[in-house]
């Protein structure tokens, strides 16, 4: 058995590597029409650049999940700015792309949470298409797009869980049926639950990611233990071990915020679940240190009784 673990967007340890430069539209409009496109080029390259950078640094260090930057493309789904990205950018997409395939990594995207499919307002279930649109483009440059993943979150109740719920059951289906094939979901800190959340997966055959800092915030009636089996099961014919997230609360006061690094402490009764239940796994840790926490929970736990760290970012269990 086997626990891999990443991180998200951002290598700390790197110099001057993020991929999330960004232009504000209020900036780009400031600007004349020739400085403009300069200015969404030499960000774009930047950021995708970055990512190359960043992916190399996982691969020295064993760690193959890795999330990457929603940002990696300025204003793209802007609608006074939408410009072609792909075709300026392909090399270093398929640079990316060949990158991930070559060296067996998962990769995947998570939209802001304004990417929503349960209000009543047509508008947002339209931006929402826009949003995941992009990012599936994205992929599609990278050559990733049927394998890696888009993850979001089922969105807020509106004061009527079941009548949002209907909602998405109905503006879900709008998105491509490629795109669809695509996304996961996952449970949040307080509105749906993980059972609540794994309903929807089940009826839509989505594969679920189980947040495990969200559960401890928004548990629900089921523990970790009763609903592995079926979050393993919505990733059945995927191909892939199942992807859960990982983080700590901040503080006793902000508990839903996520500290710096993840308490070993915290974590034990989720990893000492999946070990009980013995399948391999694939671990996102969320915390505010990306690289370095992900890093360092893999050396802690490599110490413990029964795990075995096998290089950078996993461990194998026994």
């Amino acid at each position: 058995m086997i626990l891999r673990f990443g991180y998200v967007s951002t290598a700390l340890s790197l110099w001057e590597a993020t991929p999330s430069r960004t232009l504000t539209f209020t900036n780009w409009k400031k600007q004349e029409e020739a400085s403009r496109k300069e200015k969404l080029y030499h960000i774009t390259e930047q950021n995708l650049k970055n990512t190359i950078r960043i992916l190399h640094y996982n691969i020295a260090h064993g760690i193959e999940l890795y999330r990457m930057s929603s940002s990696l493309v300025p204003l793209a789904t802007h609608p006074e700015v939408k410009w072609d990205f792909v075709t300026p950018f392909g090399d270093l997409f398929k640079e990316i792309g060949n990158l991930v395939q070559k060296h067996h990594l998962r990769v995947s995207f998570h939209p802001n949470q304004y990417t929503l499919f349960t209000s009543p307002q047509e508008h947002i279930t339209t931006n929402a298409i826009i949003d995941m649109t992009y990012h599936y483009e994205m992929f599609e440059a990278m050559g990733l797009h049927k394998n890696a993943s888009i993850n979001i979150h089922v969105g807020g109740a509106y004061g009527n869980k079941e009548e949002a719920i209907g909602r998405f059951n109905e503006n879900f289906v709008k998105l491509d049926e490629n795109i669809r094939k695509q996304t996961t979901l996952e449970n949040d800190d307080k509105t749906y639950t993980a059972e609540e959340t794994l309903r929807v997966c089940e009826q839509h055959g989505l594969a679920f990611v189980f947040d495990y800092h969200h559960h401890w915030a928004n548990p629900g009636e089921q523990t970790v233990e009763e609903l592995l089996p079926r979050i393993f099961a919505t990733w059945e014919g995927t191909g892939k071990p199942p992807k859960f997230h990982l983080s700590s609360p901040k503080s006793e006061k902000l508990i839903r915020a996520h500290a710096d690094y993840v308490e070993v402490e915290f974590a034990t009764a989720f990893i000492k679940a999946l070990k009980a239940y013995g399948k391999s796994a694939d671990i996102m840790i969320e915390a505010k240190a990306k690289d370095k926490a992900a890093l360092k929970i893999v050396e802690e736990l490599g110490k413990l009784r029964g795990f075995k760290r096998i290089n950078g970012g996993a461990i194998e269990l026994k």
